[in-house]
């Protein structure tokens, strides 16, 4: 018996050996093989070394989810309205798209988080100074939207952006480009908060270290580290990893190689704002070409079915004529203008009024129609490719204070396109477009709609020997919007308006470049503009009581955050 247990236990001993030795050999084969993820399958070459060399993220797992946001899978749906068409707008024929992975903010942008930009704009770029008024002021909301000649609403115009009762609503008075321009400084924060997590810069560089001379700017980072901050190298080398660092030492700096900084914020596409709306976690079941989603919640109704809450309203919109919340009570909405975010459920996403409170800026130019004939891949009419412009030292320049670009709005407001330590751009020129077969030039907002090369007369619409579009008053175009000027009298420095008085048939639209879409119903709108194929337009530079924004990013990488397994 014990002889039995000797040889057992031999046996056993035996058995853990051969298994090392394999798990030892598979491991040195798989070195030898290059496998290893610090050696490169290429040259054999480490990567990361200490001595120098390539330096890579060899252990990026996959994107952070940026603060405020969720994730929404991409995928295929049917993209323009499948319900209703009581307006006989024609100007949404469904049509079939693929959108990729990207991240939406979970709900519309705040009056807080809105006022926390106004505050970082008021302490980098003190508007008592005279350089600087114009920036403040070009980002303030428009508060006079809540103005009407017929009813008394001044506790909204005094009250609702900033007083703490409204901090958790929506904030309107936004227009398209101010929406732009806080995605825009939403991206440089976050990022400029991870180079500070991460130890590429001093801590707490962007409360002690920023002012208008020295601001942190993304892309300015990655393309000339050297020169953010104003050149501060208290703070590009005040962090926990550049301080220790050698100035031989490869990687000192972060880059789009680190993996470390996120994609820039933006507005969401038209596409992807109503394929996240639809929440289509939840129709998948249904024919996915003909989705039969009439809102973003199951159900051709707005009233909730479930026992609890049987009869409560689902989104906050205006019920009837004179009717913005219903009878109090029971059949209360809970609002009358708009309502504090999240006080409704949200859809499959886990994104909240996705219709009702307000509507939503989308990035896309307006047009008709959506060209599915020519893309149904994150479909976006808007393009205007720039480039980084390159000085004669070879570096990139930057915006200086003696240097910020402004625009005049064709209501004499006066914005700022960029902030001091930001890249200047310029628009692409033939040294990127010569031979190319995938774009020609920098403006694509045309393409194929609307410009010289495919504009028809609409007097003469269908004829075949109609003009081409060389029209040189452009009365004939079928986007032929009025055009207001507006010039700065250099004697007087005032602004010279003059209004275009254009009568008969010299203006046929109100479309034109610069109008934007606007998607989802708002506290303002009736149950028909909930569904979210529903599709407006509005001009950029103009803002209403009704219309907000929330941001997007897109996703590096995989498409699905749980990778599948095949189904065997």
């Amino acid at each position: 018996m014990i002889d039995n247990q000797i040889l057992t236990m031999r046996n056993f001993m035996a058995l853990k050996i051969l298994v090392a030795l394999a798990i030892s050999l598979n491991l040195t084969s798989c070195k030898k093989g290059g496998s290893d993820k610090n050696s490169s399958r290429a040259t054999g070459w480490k990567i990361n070394a200490k001595e120098g060399g390539f330096q890579y993220n060899t252990n990026f797992k996959e994107q952070e989810t940026p603060p405020g946001t969720v994730f929404v899978e991409g995928g295929t749906f049917t993209m323009g309205k499948v319900q209703d068409d009581v307006m006989h707008d024609w100007n949404n024929t469904p049509n079939q798209q693929h959108v990729q992975s990207f991240y939406m903010d979970e709900t519309e942008v705040t009056n807080l988080m809105y006022l926390e930009y106004l505050d970082w704009i008021k302490r980098v770029f003190p508007p008592e100074e005279e350089q600087f008024r114009n920036i403040y002021n070009g980002v303030i909301p428009d508060t006079l939207v809540w103005r009407n000649r017929l009813g008394y609403n001044e506790v909204m115009t005094n009250n609702y952006l900033r007083h703490p009762a409204y901090r958790e609503y929506p904030v309107v008075g936004v227009s398209w480009i101010q929406a732009t321009e806080y995605a825009n400084w939403r991206s440089d924060r976050v990022n400029e908060h991870v180079l500070e997590k991460e130890g590429y810069l001093k801590e707490d560089a962007r409360y002690t270290d920023t002012n208008s001379s020295s601001i942190f700017s993304t892309e300015a980072y990655i393309n000339n580290p050297s020169d953010s901050y104003g050149g501060n190298e208290e703070v590009l080398k005040g962090g926990k990893k550049t301080s220790k660092a050698t100035d031989s030492t490869s990687g000192v700096f972060a880059n789009r190689e680190s993996g470390v900084l996120q994609p820039d914020f933006r507005l969401p596409t038209e596409t992807e704002w109503e394929y996240a709306a639809l929440g289509l976690v939840g129709i998948r079941s249904y024919n996915v070409y003909r989705g039969r989603k009439k809102y973003p919640w199951d159900g051709l109704y707005t009233r909730s079915g479930k026992r609890k809450i049987r009869g409560d309203q689902k989104a906050n919109f205006k019920q009837g004529d004179g009717d913005y919340g219903g009878i109090a009570g029971w059949s209360d909405d809970g609002a009358d203008i708009t309502n504090a975010v999240k006080s409704y459920e949200p859809n499959d996403y886990g994104l909240y009024d996705m219709a009702g409170n307000v509507a939503e800026w989308v990035a896309d130019v307006y047009r008709p129609i959506v060209d599915d004939a020519f893309s149904d891949f994150n479909y976006y009419r808007g393009n205007v490719y720039m480039k980084n412009k390159i000085g004669e030292d070879g570096k990139v320049v930057l915006v200086t204070e003696d240097s910020i670009q402004y625009d005049t709005l064709n209501d004499g407001k006066i914005i700022a396109r960029n902030f001091p330590g930001e890249i200047i751009e310029v628009p692409v020129d033939e040294n990127e477009t010569y031979l190319r077969t995938n774009f020609n030039k920098s403006n694509h907002i045309n393409y194929r709609d609307g410009d010289k090369a495919s504009s028809r007369k609409f007097e003469s619409f269908g004829d075949d020997d109609e003009i081409d579009g060389n029209d040189p008053d452009d009365s004939g175009k079928m986007y032929n919007a009025p055009k207001h000027s507006i010039e700065v009298d250099s004697a007087s420095n005032s602004l010279l308006r003059e209004y275009d008085k254009s009568e008969g048939m010299g203006r046929t639209s109100l479309i034109n470049d610069e109008v934007r879409v606007y998607k989802g119903g708002s506290w303002k709108d009736r149950a028909y503009w909930l569904d979210p194929a529903q599709r407006r337009f509005y001009p950029q530079d103009k803002a209403t009581d009704y219309i907000g924004f929330r941001c997007a990013m897109s996703r590096v990488g995989s498409k699905s955050k749980d990778r599948k397994k095949p189904r065997n």
